[in-house]
Order: C-alpha cells, then sequence, then structure tokens
C-alpha cells in the first residue's frame, strides 16, 4: 500500500467559473495513472473521500471535483435526509455537468506525475450516471458505472464512448428499473462499444457505500476485487 496525501484544488471550467476537487495520490513523483472520482448526490463527502484515498493506496492520482460548485460549493450531506439533495441534482444542469467533465479531465491530465494517457472516470449514483458522460466526452482509457441511471436520456454519449465501460447495478435497485439498465447494454451492443456488465442480484442501490443502511460488506468487497482488475487491465 501506498502512502498518499490529499490536498484541495482549484479547477478552472470553460463558463468562467471555477470548481474545487479533492486530489489525493500516492507519495513520490513517479508518473502513475489516474482517476476521477464522481459523487453520489451527497457531495464529495466524507465517503468519497475515503474512496479516493483508498485508490490512491492502491496507486492512483484521484481527483473528485465538486460538481454542485455553482449551487452550492463545497456541498457535504449524509445519507438520511435526502431532500436536499435530491433538490441539487435537479438543478445540475446537463450542459454545465459536461463541461465541468471535459475541465475536471483536461486538469487531472495535466497534473504533474499524472499520465495522461491512463485516465478512468468512476462514479457512483448520479456520479456513476456522470462516469458514462465523461466516457462520452473526454479520452479515457475506461469508465466504471456504479448503479447509474443512464437510460434512456444519457445513451446519446453511447456513440462516443472512448474507452471499455464496467457498469454495475443492484438488482434490487428501487431507483433504477431493470429495464432501464437492460436498455444501456442493448445500446452498446448494438454500437459495438466494449463493456463489461455485472448485476448483484440481491442488493439494494448504493450497496457499494458503508455509510448506507443499504452496504452489503460481501457484494462491496467482490465489487471492489471486479473494478480493480478492471482498472489495472486498463490503466497499467
Amino acid at each position: 500500500m501506498q502512502t498518499v496525501r490529499t490536498e484541495r484544488i482549484e479547477i478552472p471550467v470553460a463558463d468562467g467559473t471555477t470548481m474545487g476537487g479533492f486530489l489525493c495520490r500516492p507519495e513520490g513523483s513517479a508518473p502513475r495513472p489516474a482517476i476521477l472520482l464522481l459523487q453520489e448526490i451527497f457531495g464529495v463527502n466524507a465517503h468519497i473521500r475515503s474512496v479516493a484515498e483508498r485508490f490512491a493506496r492502491e496507486g492512483y492520482v484521484v481527483l473528485a471535483p465538486d460538481l454542485f460548485h455553482r449551487i452550492q460549493p463545497d456541498y457535504q450531506a449524509g445519507y438520511d435526509d435526502i431532500g436536499a439533495s435530491i433538490q441539487l441534482a435537479m438543478r445540475y444542469a446537463a450542459a454545465d455537468s459536461e463541461a465541468d467533465l471535459r475541465a475536471a479531465v483536461l486538469t487531472l491530465s495535466t497534473l504533474p506525475g499524472v499520465r495522461a494517457d491512463r485516465i478512468a472516470a468512476l462514479g457512483f449514483c448520479m456520479g456513476g450516471r456522470l462516469s458514462f458522460v465523461a466516457n462520452g466526452v473526454a479520452p479515457l482509457r475506461c469508465a466504471v458505472s456504479f448503479y447509474g441511471n443512464i437510460a434512456p436520456d444519457k445513451l446519446s454519449y453511447a456513440p462516443t464512448q472512448s474507452g471499455p465501460i464496467l457498469m454495475l447495478w443492484a438488482g434490487k435497485d428501487a431507483h433504477i428499473s431493470h429495464e432501464s439498465g437492460r436498455l444501456a447494454v442493448d445500446t452498446l451492443k448494438k454500437l459495438g462499444k466494449p463493456y463489461v456488465n455485472v448485476e448483484f442480484s440481491e442488493q439494494n442501490h448504493g450497496f457499494f457505500c458503508d455509510a448506507r443502511s443499504d452496504y452489503d460488506a460481501e457484494a462491496a468487497a467482490q465489487a471492489w476485487a471486479l473494478v480493480s482488475a478492471f482498472l489495472q487491465t486498463h490503466l497499467r
């Protein structure tokens, strides 16, 4: 395991705004692959920061951008009362998210010690959805989507997916229908885009997050192993 350090950085966006970011990286100056880590609707909270540090200990440079920076900068919330987080997510415009993703990838690719040709996007829930978008608008090596509600409105990014995508679903997800997930998979298949599709049949939405009531330790451990192997294959 690597020793890691963290810092806050500022990311210029094409619309003139500035987006904050939580950067976590292993010690040392050796060039490393990188991960754009995309938040849930709850912001770059303690859980997202812990995931960033976990990946950094595995040898990746990780950037978690503050996607709600225009609406409520540095927003962080818990998982008990989701009303305010849902309202913020509803106000986060698609055009703004695309601009933010492009800016975050560009900033990450130009950081010292980052291999610009070895960048992945990885996200959870809203972030899983946006990982699909990032893979469609930026030159990424691969992407990972944890229970991201991709279909139907984000399928316009399917033809431009730049790298293979790993999609992980919860079979008992109350927020994403089986039909929606199937549509995302079928669309990628028809387009000849490389993907890996995994469903955890007995789990609920958010099963990877140990701060949520639906956390499932066994499924989370299996998902981590799958994601680690997928990233190792495409980033190393």
